[in-house]
């Protein structure tokens, strides 16, 4: 049952890393959770995460935004040491709520506040709010690999071309991946049992970043953000119902 439901997530995974879609991404770990430990399914998803790494930053290793990326990697680590020094004390329920209802939060702002995908303008680079929502990102994606709405609230605002924040988060992703590494082999999260997981279903890895770049490849601009901001607020609603039902008595 835990590979029936393990596959699918994989491949969506991948399509997300891929390009297409982003916010599919952030639902792994949650519908992970639906057969194991939180924890447990963030240990087993980091080495495939990895894996599907070296695929996009081959894909995408041009083209990427340099200034966003010089704004929101320092933060990003900051997070990540946070995350690994309350890891044992750290509620994933809660982070799933906090991450949840700013991606409502930002959709609603978005498609309220500037009237919906067209009338949206580029705004300037915000070196304070990039590094606040880059250390959120480092945070949760530590957690719970949940990093894609921080990291698309400063994103998507810049109104960059699909495939510049598309290779801008595959850049932000990779390093923030790796770095992960350390601190979840030295909390034990990397055991022969989460890491043997890991590897059958690896296999599934490269063939969602291929669907990714396939359907990335295929999408307009406009209906790309449409697409992202939707499945947003689909991750926001999932994500802030799941933290609600688990912290209320």
């Amino acid at each position: 049952m835990f590979f029936l439901l393990a596959v699918p997530v994989v491949l969506l995974t991948g399509i997300s890393k891929g390009g297409f879609a982003g916010g599919l991404g952030t639902l792994a770990v949650p519908l992970l959770t639906l057969m194991v430990d939180p924890r447990i399914a963030a240990a087993i998803m980091l080495p495939i995460l990895c894996t599907m790494d070296i695929f996009t930053v081959w894909r995408y290793r041009r083209g990427w935004d340099a200034r966003s990326l010089k704004i929101l990697i320092p933060g990003a680590l900051v997070g990540i040491i946070v995350g690994g020094l309350t890891f044992s004390i750290m509620n994933a329920d809660m982070i799933r709520l906090i991450v949840g209802l700013m991606s409502l939060y930002f959709v609603g702002n978005y498609w309220f506040g500037q009237r919906g995908p067209g009338a949206a303008t580029p705004r300037p680079h915000n070196p304070v709010k990039g590094g606040i929502l880059g250390a959120l990102g480092g945070f949760s994606s530590f957690i719970a690999h949940a990093g894609g709405p921080p990291l698309s609230q400063y994103l998507f605002p810049l109104r960059l071309d699909k495939t510049t924040m598309v290779a801008t988060s595959v850049i932000f992703f990779a390093v923030a991946n790796y770095v992960k590494l350390i601190p979840y082999a030295w909390l034990g999260q990397l055991s022969s049992e989460n890491l043997t997981m890991s590897l059958y279903l690896l296999p599934f890895a490269p063939i969602g970043v291929w669907l990714g770049i396939w359907m990335h490849n295929r999408v307009s601009n406009t209906l790309f953000y449409i697409i992202c901001y939707a499945l947003l607020f689909l991750v926001g609603i999932k994500l802030s119902a799941e933290g609600l039902m688990a912290l209320i008595p």
